[in-house]
């Protein structure tokens, strides 16, 4: 490395170091903001947030960083892995931001930050007017952030695709939910034809699901699992909150929420499954990863698929059932005194079509993220009007599950993901797609079914670190997908998975 290029790269990663000074304080007021932050307090800690950010935005726009970047990009080839890749993404950030200045990006974080309060609101009082007039601002801002890109992609929505998971475009999505709808869809009205749901002697017993609990046994039953799932309370915790989370602070404090209902014991249990995922990826990354300042280049179809693999593929699986079934015999007594592994078993994996995406099962979810991935698509390259947005997710909802909401709060207010932008919906089922793919590739492997009874997740942990977080924060997902498992990605593993499972589960 020439000294020119060592000069820059230093500058760089000091100016970075900077910068996520302030990008740490936001995560932790962001934390504070959906955890314990009173509601009156809420639109005041946002302001604050917006401001610290922008402090860390003005860095990266100084002609300095910005020539040094630039300089390197021009001369990657001469750094090692991590470096290029920190450069690469730093000039694809260039690119999407240089026409933006910092005065504009703290009124776009103020937006973002009224949006999140303003939906807080709305929800609590289950009012979809109260967050419309947000909603706008925040189409408005992303249309905008488009206009400023430097090479924007002629498809708006393609520009917000891109920034969740580079390289997706809306042609690849249709094409994508276009084959789960061939496939799905006539499986979903077997389904719905089973005996297992249409004869009384023999339909999954769902009775006991509502059965009241009470925060503290979930927030035991959360403790055991974490624990069980090797999640370090020396490096993370976790609390609750109206929307489960993760979120990554720092190297060594990544924090976990989950959200306690007093009829419904096995939320709590699956979103505790699904947030240890994506902490477990973050605890697991490589030092050099955050040296390098490249921990948070994984895409979130990526993180998702970490995350829905330990909540589904694992946590759904019969094996895992056999292995929790007896604690949560223990922690929910009233609950579970009069119910097998079997219905237990089966419970947790009934199809029924819902309006809540979060407590959607298995098979039915990806039609939830379908909808909510039209709609963006309406929103963003249609021009619909946002008046119309709750008659238009009731009708796809009653069109795609035959079910329609009776309230906004369980409607179009259900998700607090529209607070700051939109595009990231499709990722959740991508991971699933993607998890599917490795899960073969593990399986061949080893005995993973055995490892779960025998509750060995540091060994399902490891291979995981191995072969799917690695390189998670240096190659886009195509090439990523592609080194796990040496195909090309589809989303038939996937399909065939749920048709293999669900098959055996209904009598198909």
């Amino acid at each position: 490395m020439n000294e020119s290029t060592l000069k820059n790269l230093t500058f760089v990663t000091t100016t970075l170091e900077k910068a996520e000074t302030y990008a740490h304080a936001c995560r932790v007021l962001q934390y504070d903001l959906e955890t314990i932050c009173p509601p009156e307090g809420m639109e005041k800690q946002g302001d604050v947030m917006a401001s610290l950010g922008n402090e860390a935005f003005k860095l990266l726009k100084q002609l300095e960083f910005i020539e040094a970047a630039e300089s390197l990009y021009k001369s990657r080839d001469e750094l090692d892995e991590a470096d290029r890749v920190l450069v690469e993404q730093l000039h694809r950030d260039y690119v999407r931001t240089k026409n933006i200045t910092p005065e504009q990006q703290h009124q776009f974080d103020l937006v973002f930050n009224k949006a999140f309060v303003d939906w807080s609101k709305a929800r609590k009082n289950n009012d979809y007017s109260l967050f419309a007039p947000s909603l706008k601002e925040v189409r408005d801002v992303e249309l905008k952030k488009i206009s400023l890109h430097a090479e924007p992609d002629k498809v708006p929505y393609n520009n917000l695709l891109d920034c969740y998971e580079r390289g997706m475009t809306t042609e690849r999505l249709d094409k994508i939910f276009d084959h789960c709808k061939e496939r799905l869809v006539p499986l979903l009205q077997k389904i719905k034809a089973s005996p297992r749901n249409t004869d009384k002697s023999r339909v999954i017993r769902t009775d006991f699901l509502s059965r009241p609990v009470t925060d503290e046994q979930q927030r035991k039953m959360a403790d055991w699992l974490l624990r069980l799932l090797c999640f370090s309370f020396e490096r993370g915790n976790f609390t609750t909150s109206e929307h489960p989370f993760t979120m990554e602070l720092s190297k060594d404090d990544v924090r976990i929420t989950t959200h306690y209902y007093p009829n419904m014991f096995y939320s709590s249990i699956y979103s505790v499954i699904h947030e240890c995922g994506h902490a477990l990826f973050e605890l697991n990354l490589q030092d050099e990863d955050h040296a390098h300042y490249i921990n948070d280049h994984k895409t979130l179809g990526q993180h998702e698929s970490v995350s829905r693999f330990f909540e589904n593929i694992i946590g759904r699986s019969r094996s895992f059932i056999k292995l929790i079934y007896p604690k949560v015999k223990e922690i929910f007594p009233d609950v579970m005194h009069d119910v097998t592994e079997l219905e237990f078993y089966e419970a947790m994996n009934r199809v029924e079509p819902s309006l809540i995406r979060t407590e959607a099962d298995e098979f039915t979810y990806t039609f939830h993220i379908i909808i909510r991935y039209e709609i963006e698509k309406a929103i963003m390259n249609d021009g619909i009007s946002l008046e119309e947005l709750p008659a238009l997710w009731n009708k796809k909802y009653a069109e795609y599950l035959g079910v329609q909401p009776k309230t906004d709060a369980e409607g179009i207010l259900q998700d607090v993901h529209w607070t700051s932008g939109f595009g990231y919906f499709s990722t959740y089922a991508l991971g699933n797609m993607y998890n599917a793919m490795y899960y073969n590739r593990m399986k061949n492997e080893m005995d993973v079914d055995q490892l779960i009874l025998d509750g060995r997740f540091d060994v399902i942990n490891m291979w995981m670190k191995e072969n799917v977080f690695k390189k998670a924060n240096r190659l886009a997902p195509a090439d990523w997908i592609k080194d796990i498992t040496g195909r090309e990605f589809t989303s038939d593993d996937f399909i065939d998975y749920l048709e293999e499972k669900y098959s055996k589960i209904y009598d198909i």
